[in-house]
Formats: C-alpha cells, sequence, structure tokens
C-alpha cells in the first residue's frame, strides 16, 4: 500500500483506513468475489465505478448458474454456453467483449491467489467488434455549442467553462468533476489532474480556458459550498461539485439547442482535442 501512496500522503491515509475496515483475510470467512473487490480497490487501485463494472459482469455468470461454489468450477464450455445464452437475450458483440474482458481478470485472480489450477479463459474468443470511429466535432460546431449557452442564467459562465476545460484540456469527464482548486496554476498555464487509478499528470491549460475560468469564480464566489466541497472546480445548484450525469445533460442540451445531429458526449470533446 505504501509503495502506492508515494506521491499522495492523503490517498495513504485512506487506504489504511479502508483497511482497518475489511475482516480479515481468511478464506474461510471471505468469498472469493469479496476478495476479488479487495484486489481491484487495492493493488489494482480502480476507480468505484470500474469496480462495479468488473463485479457486476461476474455477478452475470454468477446469476447463470445460481451457486457461487460453481464458479470455482467452471470450464472453457461453460463459459460458452454462458456467452451464448447473452447472445440470445440480445446482448451484442461490444458488451460481450467488455464482459469477457471482465472475467479474464477475476479468473486471472482466482489463480494467481491460488482458488484455481488453471484459467478457464485462457482460451475464450472475443467477438470481433468492426472498429467504430468516434465523432468528432470541428471548430465550428464547438464554437456554436459555446455560443449557445445562456449567460443570463446561474450556470451559463460555470457552463461555458466547463465546454472550454473539456476541449482545452482533453479531460475525461470524471476528472473534470474531480478537479479542485489546488490543483490549478493558472499563472503558470497548467492544470494537474487525477486519472485512473489515482495517477497524477500535468496538463496545458489555453488562455481562453483560463479566462473562462476566471470569469465563473466571480458567479462561485456567490455560491453557498456545503463543508468538504469548497476545494472543487466546478459547483452544482445544491452546493456539492458537479456530477457526470449534469455534464451530459448540459451538453445533451447544448446539442440539441444548436441542431448538433452528431451523437456527442463529454469524451467527444476528448477526442476532439486529440484530433
Amino acid at each position: 500500500i505504501i509503495s502506492l501512496c508515494k506521491v499522495n500522503t492523503n490517498a495513504l491515509f485512506f487506504y489504511l483506513r479502508l483497511w482497518k475496515t475489511l475482516p480479515p483475510m481468511n478464506r474461510s470467512t471471505q468469498s472469493p468475489l469479496m476478495r476479488y473487490r479487495i484486489y481491484l480497490q487495492l493493488e489494482k487501485s480502480l476507480q468505484p465505478n470500474t469496480v462495479e463494472a468488473y463485479i457486476g459482469d461476474v455477478n452475470k455468470l454468477l446469476s447463470f448458474f445460481g451457486n457461487a461454489d460453481r464458479l470455482l468450477a467452471v470450464t472453457l464450455d461453460d463459459l460458452r454456453e454462458f456467452l451464448s445464452a447473452m447472445a440470445d437475450v440480445g446482448v451484442n458483440a461490444r458488451s460481450q467483449a467488455r464482459i469477457i474482458s471482465s472475467l479474464r481478470s477475476f479468473y486471472g485472480f482466482l489463480k494467481l491467489d491460488g482458488y484455481i489450477g488453471s484459467d478457464p479463459t485462457a482460451q475464450l474468443r472475443s467477438p470481433k467488434i468492426g472498429m467504430r470511429l468516434p465523432d468528432v466535432l470541428t471548430l465550428q460546431e464547438i464554437d456554436d455549442i459555446i455560443n449557445a449557452i445562456d449567460l443570463a442564467t446561474c450556470e451559463g459562465q460555470r457552463n461555458r467553462a466547463i465546454i472550454e476545460v473539456l476541449y482545452s484540456c482533453g479531460l475525461r469527464v470524471s476528472e473534470l468533476c474531480s478537479l479542485r482548486m489546488s490543483d490549478l496554476y493558472l499563472k503558470e498555464q497548467f492544470i494537474r489532474v487525477t486519472g485512473k487509478g489515482g495517477k497524477q499528470r500535468l496538463v496545458p491549460i489555453s488562455p481562453r480556458a483560463i479566462a473562462e475560468l476566471e470569469a465563473y469564480f466571480e458567479d462561485r464566489s456567490r455560491i453557498t459550498i456545503k463543508p468538504g466541497y469548497e476545494d472543487y472546480v466546478f459547483i452544482s445548484r445544491k452546493g456539492k461539485n458537479i456530477s457526470r450525469i449534469m455534464v451530459f445533460y448540459i451538453i445533451k442540451v447544448l446539442a440539441d439547442t444548436i441542431g448538433l445531429t452528431k451523437n456527442i458526449s463529454p469524451h467527444t470533446f476528448r477526442h476532439s482535442f486529440a484530433t
């Protein structure tokens, strides 16, 4: 744990507090799935949403067999039968590939931890998935989206800053929502971003995004922020940091406002930034 937290002492104390809440590492009291969850949280340092996605996919297999002990005796033919059943109920190839990836991770852990002698997913093939290029916004479309924001509303300037930071810095929506005031180094024109697995990186930020942020800070100073959320950059009406769902909603409304037919999301701005 200490090796994971050399750069961040706050993370160290978090993991130590989490460790104290865990029951003793005893196979007689802990299910393989519980130990797998702990492995994803502590050793892999995955984000909560990612952990739940992995566990959810394994639970699909558990529901299919209806017996937790059956998970340890699964064969390659069993897995093929499970995936065939998934296809029968309409699970598409892309979702099947994600489930297979989760199962490979789970059975890889079981083998590593000594629960099983061989990995039943070793010979399991993923379905072929056609390459789909993501939608990318043109400069004009991005300007149209920004210009469609009504600055007369309470959230108008905040939303302009959100779009500019998403596009200028190429952030994931989770990185945007967790961005803190203490992560901003606007005079030096860069920000500190905490990404997947708690890894931090320094990202340049454009003068235009800085200007939008500074204009937003005047509105932010008039918001009643709830205790514990004072350091977050983007604040909702409820005084907490803005949620991923709200960012998706803001972008959808703006796209509809300008009549944009492309299927866009916050990640579209990351792709557009890269392009």
